[in-house]
């Protein structure tokens, strides 16, 4: 498949200025061959930020500021935050914002990302209840009072990312858990004890195998309690829902573009309408949907082709996860669980907090989890990514990068 240069006087429209958007507009300001008059909308009244920093904004270790992405000033460009995309006419290349106003586009990227999974119970409407996707939802937080209750509804990254915060300011937190372990996806049970252990130690009590029936509220609709499905009900002045996100798909949807759980992309990004692409949290490719930064970043780059008129094409690749947790480092990838036949290798170091499994199959590396020294994550895969013989450096390998490689290269 080929496209011509975007021609000289196209408009380009972006529904969504996060992360995504913001990333696709700085690649194709670096390039001459760009469409000249591009339109970022953004739903929130703001310029686009970081959201990966909301976390240690609620904490109050960072300020405002360094929450915002640099602002794209150029010829050709215009921003509009506080429009809302209520319709797509996909016969008229043409936009419908909630005031009645309409915008004219010959190429359109849908990234409006997502939002947070709200659990099916009985009070989850009520006041005080809410996730922790955005801007607004960190200044909520940020009046919950010192020596207030919170409950967070989900142990992965970012419930333990907002009960941090939120302890930090003074607040007493409950981390619900569904699966048996924090982080299920991302860590084994001996690192997730570890985490579970270093939370309690700071006052978060995390409660896992648990679920929610209800929350009740008071006269005034704010929330007071939650009930678990084991009758035990726990204060709650504020609930944080961070159990999974919903790509917001909707607006394509609408719009009779194709799709499952999410706008359904080709390996250009293109949607089942030509003219229109999507990016980042609100769309799937070959059925996957994305929530990780990285696969976003390879998608903006094969966009950044598509929208200036040469090829490249996106594929599902096996990605690392780096994650920083209350001061604490992991650095996991591929599977937890091994299949018959794999081999295990471990190293603990229950003193200074480090901790390494790795995963070898047929003397290939294909999963690790680091806790507290994951310097050589980015190592291990590379070797998991090249399909590396480790035979010869088999019994050193857990001790890192440089003596494994110096060993990997005298046998070679």
């Amino acid at each position: 498949m080929t496209f011509d240069t975007a021609p000289p006087n196209e408009h380009l429209v972006i529904i969504g200025n996060g992360m995504a958007g913001h990333r696709l507009v700085t690649a194709l300001l670096a390039r001459n061959d760009r469409p000249k008059h591009i339109t970022i909308l953004g739903e929130e009244n703001t310029g686009a930020y970081n959201r990966i920093l909301l976390s240690p904004w609620l904490a109050g270790e960072i300020d405002r500021d360094a929450l915002a992405l640099p602002a794209l000033d150029a010829e050709g460009v215009q921003h509009r935050p506080g429009e809302r995309v209520i319709r797509i006419d996909r016969a008229t290349r043409s936009l419908t914002f909630a005031t009645g106003e309409r915008l004219a586009y010959d190429r359109l990227v849908i990234a409006t990302g997502s939002t947070p999974l709200l659990p099916d119970v009985p009070g989850i409407t009520l006041d005080n209840v809410g996730g922790f996707r955005t801007q607004k939802d960190a200044q909520w937080l940020m009046q919950c009072p010192p020596d207030s209750s919170a409950v967070v509804i989900g142990g992965g990254l970012l419930g333990l990312e907002a009960a941090e915060g939120l302890r930090k300011r003074g607040v007493r937190v409950t981390v619900l858990q569904r699966s048996d372990r924090v982080m299920n996806r991302q860590l084994d049970t001996t690192a997730a004890g570890w985490l579970e252990q270093t939370l309690a130690r700071r006052g978060i009590t995390v409660e896992t195998g648990a679920q929610v029936a209800r929350l009740d509220g008071d006269h005034d609709g704010r929330v007071r309690s939650l009930t678990l499905t084991d009758g035990r009900t726990l204060a709650a002045d504020c609930v944080v829902v961070a159990a999974g996100i919903v790509p917001n798909a909707a607006l394509g949807f609408a719009a009779g573009l194709a799709g499952d759980h999410a706008i359904a992309v080709d390996d250009t990004l293109s949607t089942s309408d030509p003219a229109i692409m999507a990016l980042g949290e609100c769309c799937e490719f070959q059925g996957a949907t994305f929530g990780l930064v990285e696969p976003i970043r390879a998608q903006v780059e094969v966009l950044t082709h598509r929208l200036c008129g040469t090829q490249a094409h996106y594929h599902l690749s096996p990605t690392a996860t780096r994650l920083k947790v209350s001061n604490i480092d992991l650095y996991s990838f591929g599977p937890l669980d091994p299949e018959p036949g794999d081999e295990i290798l471990r190293y603990v170091d229950a003193e200074h907090g480090d901790y390494r499994r790795l995963i070898l199959r047929h003397n290939i590396l294909v999963g690790a989890v680091l806790y507290g020294d994951t310097r050589d994550g980015p190592w291990y895969f590379q070797q998991s990514l090249e399909q590396r013989d480790l035979t010869r450096c088999r019994d050193i390998l857990l001790f890192g990068a440089t003596d494994a490689t110096q060993q990997l290269e005298e046998a070679a």
